[in-house]
């Protein structure tokens, strides 16, 4: 009697979507009343399997409760094979309460019976769901997370057998071991929330079976594992909508689906059918997540605008421009400003990193007036609970400026506004002029979004326009260059022929500058515009505001530092990005503020500073000159002078200087030399610290490499020598040449020199 009373209680289920989108449907859905990412992970999880849609409107209804009936629906996309066989169970009547014609008679029949052997016998330990003792199934009854968590256990293999203690604590206890109940608190007696049935559901695809293996892969035919970098990639039919592992092979999504990009940068497995498509995507984790501004990084460490630090293993995934590296690889491509998601386990460990917005938005919104959010909520799809960044920093209603660009990030919940703005010559259309998706200006092509074509269709090629930009740099909307209260504000660092914008965007443009007049330019922060096509002008980013920084006020004058300020020093080898907390000083002079600019609310939001020492370091080679010179006085010998002189590579040398005072310095040194300011003197000079013997294995990219379990960074315009035949060569010559190298390092904890022989 005790074990049927006991089949009754564990006669239940869990949820499963009410509105099911035909097979032809090719829509991205975003439930708008869904604030928290676990949650929008999970629901998004499902959604694509099938099991989980949504309401009218867009809606999850994630306080909804489950009835047994949606359990059922929802096993049926978790039984192997178990959509194919729903025909079979359309017509028949296993409880008297639920006929042929009731919506989920399908999932209920086939739920029934999913427990049953070959022959048809009725396996009672085994099955997934029964009927109550007046023989009736109560389809609209609530399931509570006791029952709900039963039911996925049997579904993992595990019996009454396997449990211990009074129903439901011994199941309960048996799931939060399996991981099950991972990030549910929620009681037994419990009515099931949709968004609690989500994350449980998710756990049990992410869970081993009793006897072994992930329940998630026992119900596919096949599966990848890997980080996925975006599911907006170009699927095998030339569409744009399949989902992408790491840098290699994209998969179409079945049911013609489209991903909400929700679960971008998560590691986790795509689940496949039988024609290859992605069935779903199981995320690995789905803790919580932080939006944070980059400043500065290193191997081993990310240093955000606002001053707070964490510590990044070397191999932490991260995805940079759509591509799969490690952060150790990319954080170096990194620009002060850029945005950044974290996603962050239990223990507190930064998982993987996603660096800008997590999917390539599809539509955006233009404001148009002072403080407006008109728009924000359809953007999210009805969701009012979003929060706001400005430029990468936390932002208000009050911050939003005319011609300012919003979009949403599903994996945030967030409303991203970007005032980033650029002025060119019209100089080409793809398609066609009255709806481009490619437009091209200063020689480089931009992506054009479907709500620009208002904007772009009223202009003209060969006439100057202003466009507006996402943050991700996609064009969403243009005008008249010259519009009133509009202008381009775009700035970038110009390395070699090309401009780097802060924002990310290369422009290929020829620049107007040519000769000294861009040397002077290279490795500085520029304004970038243009009034001829395909060409671009630059000038060094000027503006300033009066007064000394007051480093630790946060504040240069009487204007404040916004919160995700980015700051950059000159350096001998170009501009290095520096966070606040790394000033030492506690007040720079004006004198040593190259240019500021500020923001929307009247804050600082981009430094330019000049070397926080009092002189440049430069890296070389010392050398001492002696030069015999006939003697004044008549002496036949003459006599000699003594000078030093830096050798910096391919021929060029600093000096000659007056002889140093130092005696433990020797020709031949490899120094770090303070040049002073305006006197052209020698200051501090210091031996570089020693590396020998360093392994090419050693390096994991062109611009890093790890010495005694430390990564150093290594600059650009690193010198690299061959001592054996007293040459200068460059670092790819270096490594072909010798399979080892002796490394040089300075206090800062860059390598300025390889030396090989």
């Amino acid at each position: 009697m005790k074990r049927r009373i006991l089949s009754l209680l564990l006669a239940v289920c869990m949820t499963a979507s009410l509105l099911t989108l035909p097979a032809s449907a090719s829509t991205t859905v975003s439930f708008s009343d869904i604030s928290d990412h676990t949650t929008a992970v999970a629901a998004e999880c499902l959604r694509l399997l099938g099991a989980m849609d949504g309401y009218g409107g867009g809606t999850f209804s994630p306080e909804g409760q489950v009835t047994r009936a949606q359990f059922c629906k929802m096993a049926t996309f978790v039984i192997k094979d178990g959509e194919s066989q729903l025909s079979r169970y359309r017509t028949v009547t296993v409880f008297p309460d639920v006929k042929p014609s009731h919506w989920a008679a399908p999932y209920i029949n086939l739920a029934s019976d999913a427990g049953r052997g070959a022959t048809g016998e009725d396996k009672t330990d085994n099955s997934i769901i029964k009927g109550f003792m007046d023989g009736k199934f109560h389809p609209e009854r609530v399931v509570t997370v006791g029952q709900a968590v039963t039911i996925l256990m049997r579904l993992l293999g595990y019996t009454d057998a396997d449990m211990g203690g009074i129903w439901p604590d011994g199941y309960m206890a048996a799931a939060s071991t399996v991981g099950l109940t991972d990030g549910v608190s929620t009681a037994a007696s419990v009515p099931l929330t949709r968004a609690t049935a989500a994350r449980l559901f998710v756990n049990l695809l992410r869970s081993d079976a009793k006897g072994g293996g992930s329940y998630g892969t026992s119900i596919a035919a096949s599966s990848v594992e890997g980080m996925l970098t975006t599911s907006s990639a170009t699927a095998p039919d030339g569409s744009d909508t399949a989902m992408r592992l790491g840098n290699s092979t994209s998969y179409s999504i079945a049911g013609g689906k489209v991903s909400t990009g929700a679960m971008n940068g998560m590691k986790g497995i795509l689940l496949l059918n039988k024609a290859g498509k992605v069935m779903t995507f199981v995320p690995e984790i789905a803790g919580s997540s932080r939006t944070v501004v980059f400043a500065s990084g290193t191997a081993v460490k990310l240093t955000t605008a606002s001053g707070e630090s964490f510590t990044i293993k070397g191999d932490t995934a991260m995805v940079v421009n759509g591509e799969q590296k490690t952060w150790e690889t990319g954080y170096t491509w990194l620009n002060p400003g850029t945005s950044l998601t974290l996603y962050i386990g239990g223990s507190g460990t930064v998982e993987y990193i996603f660096a800008g917005v997590s999917a390539t938005a599809s539509t955006a919104v233009v404001v148009y007036e002072k403080g407006s959010t008109s728009g924000f909520s359809d953007l999210a799809g009805g969701n009012s609970r979003y929060s706001i960044y400005k430029n990468g920093g936390a932002a208000t209603a009050g911050d939003m400026r005319p011609y300012d660009v919003a979009i949403y990030s599903p994996a945030t919940n967030a409303i991203r506004v970007c005032d980033t703005r650029i002025t060119g010559v019209y100089e080409n259309a793809s398609p066609n002029l009255t709806n481009p998706s490619k437009i091209t200006l200063m020689g480089t092509e931009f992506s054009v979004m479907p709500t620009a074509t208002d904007t772009m269709s009223k202009l003209k090629l060969g006439s100057a326009i202003t466009l507006l930009l996402t943050e991700d740099n996609q064009v969403a909307g243009a005008v008249e260059a010259g519009t009133k209260g509009i202008s381009g504000n775009a700035v970038g660092i110009l390395n070699g022929s090309s401009v780097r914008l802060l924002s990310g965007l290369e422009i290929k443009g020829t620049l107007t500058v040519t000769g000294d007049a861009l040397d002077k330019l290279k490795n500085q922060l520029v304004s970038v515009a243009s009034d001829q096509k395909g060409k671009v002008s630059v000038s060094r980013m000027i503006g300033n505001v009066p007064g000394d920084w007051d480093v630790s006020a946060r504040k240069i004058g009487n204007k404040l530092l916004a919160a995700n300020v980015a700051i950059f020093q000159t350096t001998s080898s170009g501009l290095q990005a520096v966070a606040v907390d790394k000033i030492s000083a506690t007040r720079v002079a004006s004198s040593g503020i190259v240019s500021c600019r500020t923001n929307w609310a009247g804050q600082i939001d981009l430094i330019l500073v000049s070397s926080l020492s009092s002189g440049d370091y430069r890296f070389g080679r010392l050398q001492f000159n002696t030069v015999s010179t006939e003697d004044p006085l008549g002496n036949p010998n003459g006599y000699s002078l003594t000078s030093v002189s830096i050798l910096t590579g391919f021929g060029t040398q600093l000096g000659p200087f007056n002889l140093l005072a130092d005696k433990t310095l020797h020709s031949g040194d490899w120094v770090a030399a303070e040049i002073i300011r305006d006197s052209a003197q020698l200051g501090t000079v210091y031996l570089l610290t020693k590396y020998a013997n360093i392994s090419n294995a050693a390096w994991s990219n062109a611009s890093s490499v790890t010495i005694s379990g430390r990564s150093y960074t290594v600059p650009t315009d690193v010198l690299c020598y061959n001592k054996a035949n007293g040459t200068w060569i460059t670092l790819d010559e270096a490594r072909s040449f010798s399979t080892s190298a002796t490394l040089y390092t300075d206090k800062s904890g860059y390598v300025r020199v390889v030396e090989v022989q």
